[in-house]
């Protein structure tokens, strides 16, 4: 039963984070080609206000319950992980999921500091947008690809 509920908070702190960066890439990037400046800022301002708000403890959600899935099912494949495909992939999403907490903990840290840019936040959301493709494609994959 504790394994459910990390799982299903897993899943909804991913769905928040990964439609979030989608929403960043797919979206509001080519709204910035129809909407004047000024208003464009002010669109940036409020979702970065918001998101700035909410991801910590979305962000803290998704990992703790990975942490709490991985500790009560996952240790022993993990302890082999070039033994079967499933912990290859695993170990795989692991380390692209340690990318993405690095990600999210360089820009606080460089946001606090007031030194990010307009392309540097480009180049993060987009970096996060294919690590959230290729996470997918594995946490799907590593219970179909067998070898």
């Amino acid at each position: 039963m504790l394994y459910l509920l990390f799982l299903l908070a897993h899943l909804f702190a991913a769905l928040i984070f990964i439609g979030t960066v989608f929403f960043e890439v797919l979206i509001l990037a080519s709204v910035h080609k129809q909407l004047p400046a000024r208003v464009m800022l002010l669109v940036e301002q409020g979702i970065g206000r918001r998101a700035r708000a909410l991801m910590p403890w979305v962000l803290l959600v998704l990992f703790g319950a990975g942490i709490g899935m991985v500790w009560l099912r996952y240790l022993p494949v993990l302890a082999a992980p070039s033994s079967s495909a499933f912990g290859a992939l695993l170990t795989l999403k692991l380390i692209l999921a340690a990318s993405v907490l690095m990600h999210f903990l360089l820009t606080v840290w460089l946001m606090r500091r007031g030194r990010v840019s307009a392309a540097y936040l480009r180049f993060v959301h987009l970096s996060l947008f294919c690590h959230m493709v290729a996470i997918v494609l594995l946490a799907k994959s590593m219970f179909y690809i067998t070898w």
